[in-house]
């Protein structure tokens, strides 16, 4: 690895300090801090980042759903289990399914489409008995909704969490007992509320134990979608616990030093249903470059475009958004179309259809999503990626099975403080 200052990294490569900046701060390229504190670039990831800026001439679509081979011998109980991004990542890495909790009944009915071996129960978590998989889960998984707590007390472990989607999560996990959780949420998570609604959780989590006496490690991290194979920058926030039996580090999938650009997943992507502006707006964002937005048009049309939103300070970034070929999507929402998360085609003045929706999300093409064009989007918007979910399974086998350390980064515990 040969690292430089942003300042030698633009004459070595003939870039700008600009591109330079903006390529750190979008996450395509992944600065590092030296002991004074300046940023650091390894030169060799700007070389790979450099090649994608003319991708289409010297590479075709390489999309790719990572699988492995075989199946790696462990289960696994998926929650809130959507249209199954994280269960299709487990079950690529090897994890057979126990059974998948989901509420929504298109996110359901794309479950039994796809995977009909799947024994997926549809409905309120809370009515689920999972005592008879006690002793038998080796990973328990589940995105649950972050809704608000009360704090009061904050000390009885699952007492501060009744009455939330989190609850039923670290239900599922006491009444099983599996050798791994793993919990997933948005990043903003350990900020909400001060950073009080995720130590009401890790409370709980480490309130958890049995009559054995076995109890949980709890670390969490921040993962970042596209240094892990996944066509857009989308950031996650990751519990992770190993019962305290499991002779192993707490891991997590360590990030790649290259990115899959937008044509790389989507450069032919099979025609499917999606979103069309109407002729006013498409009008306005034909004007738009790849890679550009609302701050590109002139000042009449931004005015008109934005309203009243034209005189925010901030909360603006996402409107007037055509994507670029040559980089990761922005994280996909639940809807392409909306004013303050627009996500137009690069080259087409268009929303982004289903079928590249769900290849920038890692669903392999042959994935069906129930329901009709609206319900398709939010189950794709709402997904961990399929790749995503993929790492995150080599990492749970690689503490329960045994593995190389150096393909995973060991974060530390959180200390208990119950």
């Amino acid at each position: 690895m040969t690292l430089l200052s942003i300042t030698e990294a633009s004459h070595k490569l003939n870039l700008s300090v600009d591109t330079l900046r903006r390529w750190d701060k979008g996450g395509i390229i992944r600065s590092q801090r030296n002991e004074h504190g300046h940023r650091l670039f390894d030169l060799e990831e700007i070389e790979r980042v450099q090649k994608k800026s003319s991708v289409r001439e010297i590479t075709k679509p390489d999309f790719k759903v990572l699988k492995n081979a075989q199946k790696n011998g462990l289960n696994s109980i998926d929650l809130f289990a959507g249209a199954g991004g994280t269960a299709l990542g487990l079950s690529n890495a090897g994890f057979e399914h126990l059974l998948l909790s989901e509420i929504d009944k298109n996110a359901s009915a794309t479950l039994r489409k796809n995977r009909p071996d799947w024994n997926v129960i549809e409905g309120d978590v809370g009515k689920i008995d999972f005592t008879e998989y006690a002793g038998k889960v080796d990973l328990v998984e589940g995105g649950f909704p972050c809704q608000a707590f009360s704090y009061a007390g904050r000390s009885k472990g699952f007492e501060d969490t009744r009455g939330t989607l989190f609850f039923e999560f670290a239900r599922a996990v006491q009444e099983t007992m599996p050798k791994v959780f793993v919990g997933e949420n948005v990043k903003g998570l350990h900020r909400h509320d001060n950073g009080r609604t995720l130590e009401t959780m890790i409370n709980a989590l480490h309130s958890i134990k049995d009559d054995k006496g076995r109890t949980y490690r709890v670390a969490y991290k921040v993962l970042r979608a596209q240094y892990l194979d996944v066509a857009q920058k989308r950031e996650r926030l990751i519990i992770v616990g190993l019962r305290s039996d499991i002779d192993s580090p707490i891991l997590f999938p360590k990030e790649k030093d290259y990115i899959i650009s937008l044509w790389e997943a989507i450069g032919d992507v099979p025609p499917s249903p999606g979103q069309q502006y109407p002729p006013r707006k498409k009008a306005i964002l034909d004007l738009v470059p790849a890679g550009g937005y609302w701050r590109d048009l002139p000042e009449e049309l931004q005015r008109e475009h934005l309203g009243g939103s034209f005189h925010l300070s901030g909360g603006k970034t996402g409107m007037a958004r055509r994507l670029s070929w040559d980089e990761p999507s922005l994280t996909l929402t639940c809807s392409p179309a909306q004013k303050q998360t627009e996500r137009c085609h690069p080259e087409e003045t268009r929303p982004l259809t289903v079928r590249e929706y769900a290849r920038i999300q890692s669903f392999p093409d042959n994935w069906i999503f129930e329901g009709n064009t609206t319900a398709a989007y939010k189950q794709i918007g709402n997904a961990v990626p399929v790749n995503m979910g993929f790492h995150i399974g080599q990492a749970v086998e690689a503490m329960i099975l045994g593995g190389n350390l150096e393909s995973f980064d060991v974060v530390e515990e959180l200390p208990r403080t119950n």
